[in-house]
């Protein structure tokens, strides 16, 4: 069986307070993009006993003992019973890049080891699995637009659509861990919030609608920036970092021209 883990953006990104449980409370819109790894699985052949991964593509940043699909598997085992499985996990999108990658990953696994195997979870029991790998992974579970907050566990249904609209993502080679970047900031509960703001005109988000990871990390590594400008000189009505960094994108109204990032991973299509 294959499937195909999506991409997400943060639409917004506010950092609002630490939290005892060492994570943080955040407030963001996040929304699914077609930029999408590959991942296969099948059950292991009669007299094997051992799952196995085999990752193609670009680098996960990790070993493959250490991969969030093999997490997501150890978790619904401690549930349900699943046979030893040959898994390939063939990534495009990169790590470290603020686009939810691995977290996508590891909740797609869950979702269809629950379809594939016919186990009867409930959404909202995946999403508990979900969030005990990373606090990105529960939206992944249900993979719709949705405003977010504490450290990522409640979801709420948003009407925001970007239906129509174009999406350019751009890499840049940069890796930033999620401790860097939380190490940079100082959490803030003012200022407005995000479900507040995406009710104006699109036309008003630059001047409005904020990443607060994008000053410090642009600061460090002004590359960043300089295609957050690039980016809105060729025409982007919005553009901003994905999550901490270190991809960006732009929202479109036409299908966006990329030549000027072949030298960068990028990904466009429609929203």
């Amino acid at each position: 069986m294959t499937i195909f883990p999506n991409a997400k953006i943060n639409i917004g990104l506010r950092v609002i307070s630490g939290r005892s449980d060492g994570f943080h409370n955040i407030e963001s819109l996040f929304y699914p993009v077609g930029a999408m790894d590959a991942l296969e699985f099948v059950p292991v052949p009669g007299g094997q006993e051992k799952d196995s991964l085999e990752i193609t593509g670009l680098n996960p940043g990790c070993d493959s003992s250490d991969n969030t699909v093999m997490r997501a598997l150890e978790i619904i085992r401690e549930h349900y019973s699943i046979p030893p499985l040959r898994i390939h996990l063939h990534k495009t999108i990169p790590s470290g890049s603020g686009l939810g990658g691995g977290s996508s990953d590891a909740a797609f696994m869950l979702r269809y080891l629950n379809s594939y195997f016919s186990l009867g979870a409930e959404t909202d029991s995946l999403s508990e699995m979900a969030l005990q790998i990373g606090s990105d992974c529960a939206f992944f579970v249900r993979n719709v637009p949705a405003m977010v907050s504490g450290r990522g566990e409640k979801l709420e249904d948003t009407e925001i659509s970007l239906k129509g609209k174009y999406i350019l993502l751009v890499h840049p080679g940069i890796f930033i861990s999620t401790a860097e970047a939380y190490s940079m900031i100082r959490p803030s509960a003012e200022g407005r919030s995000i479900s507040e703001i995406i009710q104006e005109p699109f036309t008003s988000w630059r001047h409005s609608l904020k990443n607060d990871f994008q000053e410090a990390i642009t600061a460090r590594h002004p590359l960043i920036g300089e295609l957050i400008e690039d980016i809105y000189n060729d025409g982007a009505l919005y553009c901003s970092m994905s999550g901490s960094g270190s991809a960006v994108y732009g929202i479109f109204e036409n299908s966006p021209d990329t030549s000027e990032y072949e030298r960068y991973w990028t990904w466009s299509g429609p929203l």
